[in-house]
Parts: structure tokens; C-alpha cells; sequence
């Protein structure tokens, strides 16, 4: 054999090396997109629960602040009737417009209970998504890395962890789209 083709056959070796490797790189590629699609809708849904969370704070705050101007009234309707006024008849005018007031915030409390523990569902909807989009992220990522060892040692069976890792991983991503 001459020089010219060893050369020759050591090129070819080298790019047939190559060209094996190139569906480890192209699924690393995929990987990695897969990575930062997951890690935006794992984001997303955490936004969503915190937002959620501070309505439903909010909500459950209108309905704290109610519950005390209610006691409040109860207070001063209990002690308008047991005290000595001079004006009997502007404090049961002000007693009845307590009762009205009672009587509205009554069906309130049980609006504002209803919207807040609608609200926390939603909470728990949006950790759940998350935690499923986390793990989902987790494992692409590792599944990412335990494929790049391929183009390390050449050995494909890191390259078939890799993908099943991932593939585990994208499954917890359709899980965590479809849990309603």
C-alpha cells in the first residue's frame, strides 16, 4: 500500500466515525431544545401559581376585613341595646342599618369563601403543572448529558440511556399539560 492511500483509509475511517455519531449529536440538539421548551412552561406555571396565590390572598383578606366590621357591628348593636342613650330612636335607626348591613355581608362571606377556595384549587393546579414541568427538565437534562458521553467513549448504550431517560422526561411533560 502506498502512503497516499493509508491516508486515504484514515480519512474515511475518520469521517465513517463521524457520520455514526451524527444522530447522537442531532438527538443532543433535540435535547436541547426539549430542555428549554420545558424549563419556559416550567416557569410559566410557577408565575401562574404565585400570581393565583396573591388573589386568592387578597380575596381572603376582603373576606377577613368583613368578618371584623361584622363583629364590630354585633359589638355596637349588643351595646346600644344594653347602654342608656339619650336619642333611643337614632340608635335604633342605627341598629336597623347594622342589620342591613349584617345581612348583605352574610351573603358576601359566602361569595368571597367560595371565589378564595376556587382561587387555592387553582394554586394547587398550577404547583402541580410545575412540579410535573421541573422533574420533566430534570430528567431531559439528564438525559442530554448521559447522551453526550457517547461522543466520549463512543459507546451507544449511553446514548439509549439518554433517550430513555428522556423520554420519561417528555412524558412528564405531556402528564403535566394535560392534568386539568
Amino acid at each position: 500500500m502506498e502512503a497516499n492511500e493509508v491516508s486515504e483509509l484514515k480519512e474515511q475511517a475518520e469521517k465513517g466515525g463521524e457520520s455514526t455519531l451524527r444522530p447522537v449529536a442531532f438527538t443532543m440538539s433535540v435535547l436541547a431544545v426539549l430542555v428549554a421548551v420545558t424549563t419556559v412552561l416550567g416557569h410559566r406555571a410557577e408565575t401562574r401559581a404565585v400570581l393565583k396565590r396573591a388573589e386568592a390572598s387578597d380575596v381572603w383578606n376582603e373576606y377577613q376585613a368583613k368578618k371584623n366590621r361584622a363583629y364590630d357591628t354585633v359589638l355596637m348593636t349588643d351595646l346600644l341595646g344594653v347602654v342608656t342613650v339619650a336619642d333611643k330612636d337614632g340608635a335604633a335607626k342605627i341598629a336597623k342599618g347594622y342589620a342591613g348591613h349584617q345581612d348583605k355581608w352574610a351573603e358576601d362571606f359566602k361569595e368571597e369563601q367560595k371565589e378564595a377556595q376556587g382561587l387555592e384549587g387553582d394554586v394547587k393546579l398550577a404547583e402541580d403543572k410545575a412540579k410535573y414541568f421541573d422533574l420533566a427538565e430534570t430528567l431531559l437534562e439528564i438525559g442530554l448529558v448521559v447522551s453526550s458521553v457517547t461522543l466520549l467513549t463512543r459507546s451507544r448504550i449511553y446514548w439509549y440511556l439518554g433517550i430513555g431517560a428522556s423520554a420519561v422526561g417528555v412524558a412528564s411533560v405531556v402528564w403535566g399539560s394535560l392534568i386539568k
